[in-house]
């Protein structure tokens, strides 16, 4: 038997430069997150041999499967429906006979925290002990990652979401021709300032990945001007941020991630909904200085309120009487 977890992730300032190789075109990006105590986790234990069950804790659902069904069409086709991913990783390693999968999500369904990333590579990381193999990081992000693309269909997948799960901490993710450069930013005193100073809000509202995604990718080579600029003016923002966390000047990352945030949001119409607006307007109310970010794609989902250590009572209030919910967290240490 083999037990796996993984970190979903919050992303702080950067996301969608993920995407390549806008990541390379526009100078010096940065995509910086941390990973949560949120976490995806994978079992695997021996179960009849020619077969396969899957068991989703989240869902209640088991399904089994023959050793023959696991054919090139039927793995890219329907068959088997919202275990199509799991069943891909599965068949990457060939483990197609007498084991038993059970799944937990580390989120909310659709909360834009990477939630279905990260248990793509928790699933890895699960198979690679399960069958006493070296876990290969960058092997397992390239090919969770390609999977991932081919299952959504809609355009190019970032890679943000797969490194807290295998990475932990607060990363920097430094893009160059051909690999991801990973810097550890993690300690203490960084743990402790953004714990203090950031709220996870989940909307209840769910949301679906990748679409965004495409719309920027075109837009961006389709050279229009407002999303080029708005990207650009992102990665100035990351960049400052991350060369703040390196000299170990915190302060202003609350604001630096609030104004991403405020970028985001009028590069993106739909990227914030009503309902999260109507939610942060009243948060602005009693926390005049508090900013917001949206999680991942936006229009539903997770999103950060950003605030003074000593506000964060008053915002969890807020959130709590407007049919929100908080996620706590905390930041994993390095892994």
């Amino acid at each position: 038997m083999a037990k796996y977890s993984g970190s979903v992730r919050v992303d702080l300032l950067g996301g969608t430069l993920d995407l390549e190789p806008i990541n390379l075109i526009i100078p010096e990006t940065i995509t910086l997150n941390l990973a949560t105590s949120l976490k995806a986790e994978v079992e695997i234990e021996k179960f009849e041999e020619g077969k396969v069950q899957i068991h989703s804790l989240d869902y209640n659902t088991t399904e089994t499967y023959l050793t023959e069904d696991f054919t090139s069409e039927k793995l890219i086709g329907d068959h088997f429906g919202h275990f199509s991913f799991v069943c891909q990783i599965l068949d990457y390693f060939k483990l197609n006979s007498g084991v038993r999968v059970i799944l937990k999500s580390g989120s909310p369904p659709g909360a834009g925290l990477g939630g279905s990333s990260s248990m793509g590579i928790t699933l890895f990381g699960a198979i690679c002990k399960y069958l006493d193999q070296d876990l290969d990081r960058d092997k397992a992000v390239n090919v969770v990652r390609g999977i991932e693309g081919r299952m959504l269909d809609c355009g190019p997948a970032g890679y943000q979401d797969y490194y807290p799960a295998i990475f932990g901490g607060v990363l920097a993710l430094c893009p160059t021709p051909g690999s991801v450069i990973v810097d550890q930013l993690f300690n203490e005193d960084l743990k402790k300032f953004l714990e203090g100073s950031i709220t996870l809000v989940y909307s209840r509202q769910t949301r679906l990945s990748g679409i965004t995604n495409w719309e920027v990718y075109k837009g961006f080579f389709d050279r229009d001007a407002r999303i080029r600029k708005g990207l650009s003016d992102i990665a100035k923002l990351s960049q400052e941020a991350y060369q703040k966390i390196k000299n170990s000047d915190y302060a202003p990352l609350a604001s630096l991630i609030s104004r991403e945030g405020a970028i985001r949001k009028e590069l993106f119409p739909g990227i914030v909904s009503e309902k999260m607006d109507m939610v942060y307007n009243k948060v602005v109310e009693k926390v005049p200085s508090a900013g917001m970010k949206v999680c991942g794609a936006g229009g539903g989902g997770c999103f950060l309120i950003v605030h003074p250590a000593d506000k964060k009572e008053d915002v969890e209030k807020i959130i709590q009487e407007n049919e929100m919910d908080i996620l706590p967290f905390a930041i994993e240490k390095p892994l």
